[in-house]
């Protein structure tokens, strides 16, 4: 009997219409265009307006569109795996809504928080179900609505992060497409350099987390380059020297679009140009658990049969890692 692996058979994304751009953040916080474009990469980012609009709205978009383009039954899906740090609420899962919405009457499904790595652990998790031959297809969405829990007075973050999600399809393969390997890792002494300090157990929300405007998130963003840059980049070199590929081996690096300094510092470790690298913070922002999808979604038409792609990620708390993985499609 052949190998299985999970290969990744269709992607799709959504991004709000609301564009968010630097001319208008100037006019909010002390910052402008120049500052924030050579610090970041990021020129605008896209914001999800509208009352009782959660996560789950831009989760359930990206996954109808999936469905639609492969021709996918919503009650042929197994499972459906939502990577998320702004959940619509504590419970239930924003998975079992996107579920519920789409119709998959036949799947379970859960939430899984990450921070920014979040969709990279969320994809190995669902490719393990793939590879054991308990399920044949599997959905994974990343989305977040950010603009949910910056503080826009604050332009050390309010900058930086934007709405919206993607999603992917996992089907198996014989034909050894798909994810090859990963490396994952965590640190938890980042807790203290990024995180958002009240609304779960530990700080309830209260007048006092409101007052100290603890629902927000707080960023040591010279900390956080730093460790961004060294795990992110190492976790790429390591996964890529353990396989044996060099740069011209690789075709496309997946990097979190969190910032583009740290994007070229990956780039550069495992010698990838600039031609090879998926980029687009600069019109999305960091969307949290929707860049990596969103990457895959904006250059699906440039990704061939057979392809290698690494994908690299770095989250608060800290999470980090790579995957591994063989484009098993050409775009129609």
């Amino acid at each position: 009997m052949k190998k299985i692996t999970a290969a990744i058979t269709g992607v799709n994304g959504y991004v709000p219409e609301y564009i968010l751009g630097n001319q208008e953040l100037e006019t909010m916080v002390d910052t402008n265009d120049e500052w924030i474009t050579t610090r970041t990469g990021i020129k605008e980012r896209r914001i999800l307006k509208g009352e009782g609009k959660g996560s789950s709205v831009m989760g359930i978009k990206a996954v109808q569109g999936l469905l639609e383009k492969t021709g996918t039954k919503a009650e042929e899906i197994d499972l459906l795996i939502c990577s998320t740090v702004t959940p619509d609420m504590q419970f239930p899962a924003t998975g079992n809504i996107i579920a519920e919405a789409v119709g998959a009457k036949n799947a379970f499904s859960y939430d899984m928080n990450a921070a920014c790595s979040g969709f990279l652990y969320a994809l190995i998790t669902g490719s393990q179900f793939i590879e054991t031959g308990k399920h044949k297809k599997v959905v994974v969405v990343g989305t977040d609505k950010m603009s949910s829990i910056v503080d826009y007075s604050d332009r050390a973050t309010c900058i930086i992060f934007g709405d919206g999600a993607g999603a992917v399809l996992l089907e198996p393969n014989e034909d050894g497409l798909g994810i090859q390997d990963s490396i994952l890792r965590t640190d938890g002494s980042g807790e203290a350099y990024l995180h958002m300090k009240a609304g779960g157990s530990r700080y309830p929300a209260s007048e006092e987390t409101l007052a100290k405007n603890w629902h927000t998130i707080h960023q040591d963003g010279s900390t956080v380059f730093k460790f961004a840059v060294s795990r992110m980049a190492d976790t790429a070199e390591e996964l890529a020297k353990k396989h044996q590929l060099s740069g011209d081996d690789i075709n496309w690096l997946v990097p979190h679009q969190a910032n583009k300094r740290i994007i070229d510092a990956t780039a550069r470790r495992i010698d990838i140009p600039d031609e090879k690298v998926m980029m687009n913070i600069q019109r999305y922002g960091n969307t949290t658990n929707g860049t990596l999808p969103l990457c895959l979604w904006d250059y699906e038409n440039q990704l061939k049969k057979g392809d290698t792609l690494i994908l690299a990620a770095f989250g608060g708390g800290f999470t980090w890692g790579a995957i591994y993985l063989t484009w098993a499609y050409d775009a129609k």
